[in-house]
């Protein structure tokens, strides 16, 4: 076996590794280099993923596939041109944009947002009032009152848009509520409750009343909502982090990953830092503890609080859905940061989505310094993932499409307004996310940057573990009559175990598609941890829980030897992977992520921590820290029979050589990669950041 190969960062196999499949040639990658580099060829290509990427990174006759697009797939390339280009508008011009669908709005807000910088606030807020006087729809309308909100513009007066405020539509009445908060007589014409039973809008009504007049009567929810945040601290820096894909304490659950662990630790290292007073956790508010009354702030560590934003839909929110979530989210959170025992120095999001901007506009209104960690998600599967779409299609697949066209614009501008640029070490660095965000070399040594390292939260023992993880093996080894058990007869075969939300880009269903094609279901076992509980499970998750089981229905030998789990509690996950890696209560135990791609993989980390062999695949950042065949494995997870035969050899390694990688493995977690020293790290960042520039005055 290899020792010290690494992949390089398209994807190619490092030494010993076979691919199974040809590089695909990435057009978008292509054409986003021409649009920073005019002088670089123009890729080819006349499906959809190539037309629209021409369309929007194209000059001049480059652009001249658009007339096979649709009116609005042209006008959303046109706005996000504008925008990326830093090119103001004719506001009368870009208002007509707001009766179009969720990807034009944002490229609008976008295209807005640089126009009225550029100093055209009057010709702005004219533009405004003079569609907002018309009978325009209630989409419309919600729209043009966010875009005037956000940056602090006054088309209407407070009696012009009251009775908008009472609209039958719930998206226009609450971005009416939003807008007159911040209008001179707004609490004149605001409700005082909600037009139904609904606790977010009675709490945004008591936060709109709150901003208008403070500490009106109606105020008094939200007061109340936010009264556990003590005085902000007089000495050391208040640090913002953002994680509003998925729920803080559910790892596995939705779209909740290794994110949710880092975070909550990371903010527990970070405020036992010298630097670092106070560490705020934005996230979603859990509509359950809403309609319960909880309150949106909460304390969950030693200087570590959580401040949680309301969103008006209970369902999960996600790329696709956190479109239309912006404004509000945007308006929560500057609500939420404005706080006087919050007032950040710095403001930190790690995910390209319109939440993620939301948060970045929040931050630009309390006068916070922004950062952001880019990572080519989703650029580095465009081609693979979307080549071949016809261009007249209006499919699921063709909408998958404009989604990660659209993420890869929010990546764009979240990076255009980071004062601090944060990568995450990789194995070809800079180089690697400079191909797929070529801003970045033509920004080079002007930009302020930085790679600290990634890290997980130590593992502390406590009684009960043993306990604990005695449940959880007689669990995994009952009978293997169910899907979630193992037959007893073979507790000593060697186990495949793995872990992560229960998503298309971790694969799971191809890495039982490929155990059974090595046709090592006769002689190993598997568990799958991830996903939701049952009858709570998202569409997505129900999908993959479908697909699993109709490759196991080819095969009813081997039922018996495979469980899937819901997600586990993180600290349940890391008795498990310890009990199992023990080896007293079973076989040897490998673990496997099959994912499409990991920027980091954190549960990699915390496996090898465990003492487990852990394997991970080419692409993405595992291989920064994974040596193939010495300290872990690397995993070729584009095609089901390369996996098959990987997965082949290592069930094959004698257990002295992978006790000799999982020792080796756990070695390098303890070296390099603590929570603490990411905290460290970014303590420091922040505190250089802010000794340069430190906060800006509040601008709404």
């Amino acid at each position: 076996m290899p020792h010290d190969t690494v992949a390089p960062s398209d994807g190619t196999p490092s030494d010993g590794i076979t691919a199974a499949t040809p590089a695909v040639p990435d057009v978008v990658a292509r054409w986003r280099r021409r649009w920073w580099d005019p002088a670089a060829p123009a890729p080819g290509g006349d499906d959809l993923l190539s037309l629209l990427a021409r369309a929007e990174y194209g000059h001049g006759t480059d652009r001249r596939g658009a007339r096979a697009l649709a009116p609005e797939d042209h006008r959303t390339a046109q706005l996000r041109r504008a925008a990326r280009a830093g090119e103001p508008h004719d506001p009368l011009t870009l208002v007509t944009a707001a009766r179009g669908g969720p990807m034009l709005r944002g490229a609008l807000a976008e295209a807005w947002a640089v126009t009225v910088a550029a100093g055209h606030r009057g010709r702005a807020s004219a533009a405004l009032r003079s569609r907002l006087l018309r009978p325009v729809a209630a989409v419309e309308a919600a729209c043009l009152l966010d875009l005037a909100e956000a940056h602090g513009l006054l088309p209407l007066t407070a009696p012009e848009c009251a009775a908008r405020a009472r609209s039958g539509d719930r998206w226009e009445r609450h971005a009416a509520v939003r807008y007159l908060s911040g209008v001179p007589g707004g609490s004149e014409v605001l409700p005082t409750r909600p037009s139904a039973s609904d606790p977010y809008e009675s709490l945004l009504l008591s936060a709109a009343w709150e901003r208008a007049r403070p500490g009106a009567p109606p105020g008094a929810a939200f007061r109340w909502a936010v009264r556990d945040l003590p005085a902000r601290p007089a000495a050391g820096l208040v640090a913002a982090q953002s994680m509003t894909a998925g729920r803080l304490g559910e790892p596995g659950v939705g779209l909740s990953g290794g994110m949710s662990v880092l975070v909550a630790g990371l903010g527990d290292a970070m405020a036992a830092t010298r630097r670092v007073s106070r560490v705020l956790t934005v996230v979603l508010a859990d509509p359950a503890r809403l309609r319960r009354g909880h309150p949106l702030v909460e304390r969950i560590g030693s200087g570590h609080w959580v401040l949680g934003v309301p969103v008006p839909d209970g369902g999960p929110v996600d790329p696709a859905t956190a479109l239309r979530l912006r404004p509000a989210v945007a308006w929560w959170a500057s609500r939420l940061l404005g706080l006087p025992g919050a007032a950040p120095d710095v403001v930190h999001a790690r995910f390209s989505d319109d939440c993620s901007l939301a948060v970045a506009d929040a931050a630009r209104r309390c006068g916070s310094r922004f950062v952001f960690t880019a990572t080519p998600d989703p650029h580095r599967t465009m081609a693979e993932r979307h080549r071949g779409v016809p261009r007249t299609s209006r499919s699921e697949p063709a909408a998958a499409l404009r989604l990660d066209l659209h993420r890869i614009f929010v990546g764009d501008r979240l990076v255009a307004r980071s004062d601090l640029l944060v990568t995450i070490p990789g194995r070809a660095g800079a180089d690697d996310l400079s191909a797929h965000f070529p801003q970045l070399r033509a920004t080079a040594g002007t930009r302020r940057t930085a790679s600290p390292p990634e890290g997980i939260p130590p593992f502390t023992p406590r009684a009960g573990d043993e306990r604990i993880a005695a449940a959880l093996m007689d669990r995994l080894f009952r009978d293997g009559a169910g899907p979630d058990s193992i037959d007893t007869a073979a507790r000593d075969a060697r186990l495949f175990l793995s872990v992560g939300r229960l998503h298309p880009v971790k694969q799971q269903d191809r890495l039982v598609e490929a155990w059974l094609e090595a046709d090592l279901h006769r002689s190993t076992t598997m568990l799958l941890v991830g996903g939701s509980a049952a009858g709570a499970a998202t569409p997505v998750e129900e999908e993959m829980r479908a697909r699993i089981a109709e490759l196991l229905s080819g095969h009813p030998e081997a039922r018996r030897r495979v469980a899937l789990w819901p997600a586990l509690p993180n600290r349940e996950v890391r008795i498990l992977e310890r009990a199992l890696a023990s080896g007293e209560r079973t076989g040897r135990t490998l673990y496997v992520c099959p994912s499409a791609k990991e920027e980091f993989g954190l549960a990699v980390l915390e496996a090898m921590d465990s003492g487990l062999p852990a394997a991970g695949p080419l692409r993405g950042g595992v291989p920064h820290y994974v040596r193939d065949g010495s300290n872990g494995f690397l995993l070729p997870t584009d095609s089901v029979p390369a996996l098959a035969e990987r997965l082949a050899l290592l069930a094959g390694l004698p257990d002295g050589e992978l006790a000799r990688v999982a020792a080796a493995g756990r070695r390098s977690v303890a070296a390099r990669f603590s929570s603490s020293a990411m905290a460290q790290s970014l303590a420091a960042e922040y505190h250089r950041l802010t000794a340069s520039a430190p906060r800006r005055r509040q601008s709404s």
